[in-house]
């Protein structure tokens, strides 16, 4: 997120120096016309963005800040430590932002699959329903298992499935997600079930990769497969 906050902040704030008050109103040379050009583009470009991203921010001052840079201004209003602890602030904001709006989803979908047909609710927050009972034995804490998986997040978006690379993984029960380890040794092997399992026993506020943000609730098939190496 960083990296792309700073650069389309940097295009914004580009586009807000070509459109400033001081620009001509008639484009007469073919580099007015270029620099309105590069102008609209851009600044549709972080219109778009901003928008998107809920971000507001005040155009004359974005222009000062452009200014000051490409005049090498000796007197910044603010210093590269200051910009970079404003820029930190901004970041962390939007991040608990984000948090706290996958943390109400994600509760207000579990209290719903609650109520489902075949859902089983446990202690802990973890949800589950059986598809297909299995036969076999079930895994202890210290045991390896071999699964067949795929994971979504509650809109649908896949994000991991062992299904799709052909082949089935396999780890030791306490080697994965909370959530799977209580999940796994309650199941049998053969067995087959769905688990909904909250951010609290997935990846908490840290989540994982680009497809799993901070407190993110999430789905799972899985099909136990083997218990043992």
């Amino acid at each position: 997120m960083k990296l792309r906050v700073i650069t389309v902040l940097s295009l914004g704030i580009f586009a807000a120096q070509v459109s400033s008050a001081g620009e001509p109103q008639t484009l007469i040379t073919q580099q007015d016309k270029l620099s309105y050009t590069f102008g609209q583009q851009f600044g549709q470009n972080i219109s778009k963005y901003l928008k998107q991203q809920g971000i507001k921010l005040n155009p004359d001052t974005l222009a000062k800040g452009i200014k000051h840079a490409l005049t090498g201004s000796k007197k910044p209003l603010l210093s590269q430590q200051e910009m970079g602890q404003v820029l930190m602030a901004f970041q962390r904001e939007k991040f608990m932002q984000l948090a706290e709006k996958n943390r109400q989803e994600g509760e207000a979908f579990l209290a719903k699959n609650a109520k489902k047909e075949g859902v089983v609710s446990l202690s802990s927050g973890l949800q589950y329903k059986i598809i297909t009972p299995g036969d076999g034995k079930t895994p202890k804490a210290t045991d390896k298992v071999t699964t067949h998986y795929r994971g979504t997040l509650i809109d649908g978006t896949e994000f991991d499935s062992s299904y799709k690379r052909k082949k089935p993984a396999t780890f030791p029960v306490k080697g994965v997600i909370a959530g799977w380890t209580e999940a796994l040794q309650l199941m049998k092997e053969g067995a087959k079930w769905k688990l909904f399992i909250p951010a609290k026993l997935a990846y908490g506020m840290r989540g994982a990769g680009n497809k799993i943000g901070p407190n993110v609730t999430l789905i799972f098939k899985i099909e136990l497969l083997k218990v043992g190496d």
